[in-house]
Order: C-alpha cells, then structure tokens, then sequence
C-alpha cells in the first residue's frame, strides 16, 4: 500500500498494496461533479446478513458524501456486493454484482483524505485504486483500527465520509465470514455472497 506499512503482519500488507497507491501531493484533483451536501445525513444499509446506518461527515467530506448518495439515488448499490473482506482489517463493497460484474461509474472524485477523520474502527471510506484522485462508488468499513490508511505529508490516503452507529454486530459478523477466490479475485471473497440488497436515505 505503501512503503511505510513494513511493519505490518505479511497478510495486512499484501491487502494494503492492493489497496493503495504512492502519489505526491502535487497530483491535480478533478473537478467536483456533484453538489456538496449542506444538511447530515444518515443512510440505512440493507444486507442479508442484516442492516447498518451510517451517519455520513456532510461538514468534513462533502464532496465524498455527495458522491455517494448520488449513487444511492441512482440505486447503483442494490444487489451489489462486499467482493472483498479481510478479518481485523475492512470490508469493501459497492462495485461488483454476485456474478462479478462491475457497476459502471462515474469518473472519480477529488480525494478529502486530509479533513482530519481517521481510519478508526467503525468508520467508512471511499476505496479507489492507485491514484488518489480515483475513487468513484466503492467504499469499505473498517472493522478494526487502521491509521496506516490515513494520509501522511509524503502521500495521499484513503478518506473517510461516514461512521457507523447502529448495527456494527452486523459489521463484525461480516467481517467474520470465510473467504477464499471467486470470480476474478484470487483471495478475501466471502465464500457465502453478502450481498448488498439496497441502501435507503434516512429523513
């Protein structure tokens, strides 16, 4: 992920270089393509293993958040999947139907990573892949403490939009299930599909 993470158990660093890319600061961030989200707001998810709420950081990741309930809206997440769970580390969703298909998406967003939200247990991110200005609807839940996430002066992070406040048994049980390959990824699949059946805003 990047090359502070040596210190790190072999499996969590191997899982973190896929996750993360190394950039400089000085890469130029897209222009944003949605509206900021002026009130807070709070989303029900809704699995088979069970539903979660997510309080979204409207104040600290607006762009994040407008861009994720945008593809909330749009209804991009139902029957959508998490492709990818790694015991005390995150469980990622949003992307992927039970088929492995990937969603198609928007061009991504600029990366908030530095608005002083950490990668604490409990809390979301937006995943991307190795430039940091290319996340667009995938997001992961962090099951355990995972600082190595946040970004440091040599390079970007991973942003953190949201936190969970009801329904982390759900997260855990997750982040609990038997894994191994499936369709194009070779590891950390849930050998039973959890499967995101629908996300719904929260009035």
């Amino acid at each position: 992920m990047h090359r502070t993470a040596s210190l790190l158990p072999t499996r969590i660093l191997a899982a973190l270089l896929l996750f993360v890319g190394v950039q400089t600061l000085a890469e130029d961030a897209p222009t944003p393509t949605t509206e900021p989200v002026a009130e807070p707001a709070l989303v029900r998810v809704y699995t088979n293993k069970g539903s979660f709420v997510i309080e979204l950081e409207t104040a600290r990741a607006p762009l994040t958040v407008a861009n994720f309930l945008e593809y909330v809206r749009a209804g991009h997440y139902a029957g959508t999947i998490f492709h990818r769970v790694i015991n005390n580390f995150i469980a990622q969703g949003g992307g992927f139907d039970e088929q492995y298909v990937e969603r198609p998406t928007r061009p991504g967003i600029p990366n908030e990573s530095g608005n002083g939200l950490s990668n604490r247990r409990g809390t979301v991110g937006i995943a991307r892949a190795g430039g940091p200005h290319s996340a667009n609807a995938q997001f992961y839940i962090n099951l355990v403490d995972n600082p190595a996430l946040d970004p440091q002066s040599s390079r970007w992070g991973y942003a953190v939009f949201g936190k969970i406040i009801e329904g982390m048994s759900v997260i855990d049980d997750i982040g609990a299930v038997a894994t191994g390959p499936a369709g194009p990824f070779e590891s950390d699949v849930p050998l039973k599909p959890i499967i995101i059946e629908k996300i719904d805003e929260m009035k």
